[in-house]
């Protein structure tokens, strides 16, 4: 993969053709260790009560208790270290760059794929995470270096500008923790480019974008990331969390990182919590996880 390191105009212009961004050694090494080590401490349960989380024992190595698990979502709700890498003065400066000089922030998720762990089918994710202006943007840290095998991303460059959601089908791929995914047969297979990055490269990907990643065939190496999910504070955020929320035309549990809040008459709520990703995927799927 290509150090994409490019100037400002040069990244909203290979952004806006590509529906991606890499940018190689955007955090430094010190910054990923404190990632790294915060990322042990959420497992081993030292940052407060998470629903479906296994009490560890002292003697427990620390792989042996990541290896359990897949993901956290909102870890930021209960982590300053997480919460501050939101605003992050680079990563939020780019984000102006591609989306808005007006920035909100309404997820963050941290990803252990340990060894032998599946991927995450084609999807795009404004199917999960509706906005009104088709500025969602998806921010992709490598706390680990990511390559094909330890299960990077893939991503279909240019399959954003199609600007509409596809449909979903029955997976039958292995590699996929998904019941459902995005069928992909239209696109060659010299489409589909693995993003290969060292820790401390970032990846941002428009909501557009079809992306997945396969399951970690290592022995010993972790694939660990954590991923936030931005967009203009312009536009409202119909997101009803899966169904796990009220239908709302705006939710409000958001933060906002760069500029100003055109809805600070509205109040900030708190309403989402932590959760631990289960290992089988079907959010907002229509397919019966128990279908053979």
């Amino acid at each position: 993969m290509t150090n994409l390191n490019l100037d400002i105009k040069n990244q909203r212009e290979f952004y806006d053709n590509n529906g991606y961004l890499i940018v190689s050694d955007l955090l430094s090494d010190n910054e990923i260790d404190i990632l790294k080590t915060e990322t042990k401490e959420f497992f081993k349960g030292n940052r407060g009560l998470i629903d479906g989380l296994i009490e560890s024992s002292q003697n427990e190595e620390d792989e042996d208790i990541l290896k359990k698990y897949v993901a956290i979502h909102f870890p930021h709700k209960i982590s300053e270290i997480i919460y501050s890498f939101l605003k992050h003065d680079k990563i939020v400066s780019i984000l102006q760059n591609l989306v808005s000089e007006n920035v909100k922030c309404m997820q963050s998720m941290l990803f252990v794929k340990a060894p032998g762990k599946a991927g995450q089918s084609w999807h795009q994710d404004e199917f999960y995470i509706p906005t009104r202006d088709k500025s969602l943007i998806g921010v992709w840290i490598a706390i680990d270096d990511a390559n094909i095998d330890n299960g990077c991303l893939w991503i279909i460059p240019g399959s954003h500008k199609l600007g509409y959601i596809l449909p979903r089908v029955k997976n039958e791929n292995k590699s996929f923790a998904d019941v459902d995914t995005v069928d992909v047969s239209s696109y060659k297979q010299e489409d589909m480019i693995p993003v290969e990055v060292k820790r401390g490269s970032v990846v941002f990907f428009n909501g557009y974008t079809l992306h997945s990643s396969l399951r970690n065939q290592t022995a010993s190496n972790f694939r660990t990331a954590l991923v936030n999910h931005y967009m203009s504070a312009e536009s409202m955020l119909p997101w009803d969390q899966d169904g796990k929320l009220p239908p709302s035309d705006d939710l409000r549990d958001i933060v906002i990182v760069a500029g100003i809040d055109p809805y600070s008459y509205k109040e900030i709520t708190d309403v989402n919590k932590p959760f631990l990703r289960p290992e089988v995927l079907a959010i907002k799927s229509k397919i019966n996880v128990n279908e053979d």
